[in-house]
């Protein structure tokens, strides 16, 4: 195993392209401002407005980190915009793309899913402001597999189960509260319905799913063996 293997997410991917393809379109749209007639206007406010969202993507893609994941002989890094976790090898109890059930069938979701053996270790290493985003970004999540109940026929069970609860205790009596507790709960909540403490989508990754799933355990696998 390299000593640290780099992931660049498909977010970072072309972000000089979109800079080019707005900046070209902003001289169009001037060009086509002082060129034509005032009743073909429309075709410059046009590319204008397609420029300016080029530049917003070209923004939003500078500002992800340069890697996704940093994996270590020690751990997994996950890096955000919003700040980073960090999970031992150790602590890694499964790893896989997880499946929901869509009908009579099994649908694979495009995320990667991790159950994770002792919360208090990971729980400390996930930066409050990335909590945050996750707890709102990961909200769809709770829809999947959600218990059958007669209230939920109005809709009613759906928003209270958004909210998550601000204290939370651990198996081993330790106790959190505020932002870390609500994290912790809706990891619970997840393992409930789901079977995996925290999910990462695909396109954060450079790969398929499968195969960065492939690679986890390769790694961890080498890690175990080696340190025993």
């Amino acid at each position: 195993m390299q000593d640290i293997i780099e992931i660049r997410s498909h977010g970072k991917r072309n972000v000089i392209v979109s800079v080019l393809i707005g900046v070209v379109g902003l001289c169009l749209a001037s060009i086509a401002f002082s060129v034509l007639p005032k009743s073909l206007y429309l075709i410059g406010i046009f590319l204008t407005c397609a420029s300016l969202v080029a530049l917003l993507i070209a923004w939003v893609k500078y500002r992800e980190p340069q890697f996704s994941f940093l994996l270590s002989r020690e751990s997994i890094i996950y890096k955000h915009r919003h700040g980073q976790w960090q999970l031992d090898w150790s602590n890694i109890q499964r790893v896989d793309v997880p499946r929901v059930s869509h009908g009579a069938e099994y649908k694979s979701l495009e995320m990667v899913a991790i159950k994770i053996k002792d919360y208090s270790v990971f729980l400390g290493t996930v930066s409050p402001r990335l909590m945050t985003n996750l707890l709102m970004e990961q909200r769809p999540l709770l829809f999947h597999d959600m218990p059958a109940s007669k209230d939920c026929a109005t809709g009613g069970c759906h928003s209270d189960d958004m909210l998550e609860h601000d204290y939370f205790k651990d198996s081993k009596g330790i106790e959190y509260k505020g932002i870390q507790a609500m994290f912790a709960n809706r990891m619970t909540k997840l393992r409930a319905r789901l079977g995996y403490d925290i999910f990462v989508s695909g396109s954060e990754l450079d790969r398929p799913e499968q195969e960065f799933v492939d690679l986890l355990r390769q790694c961890q696998q080498r890690v175990l063996t080696v340190s025993s």
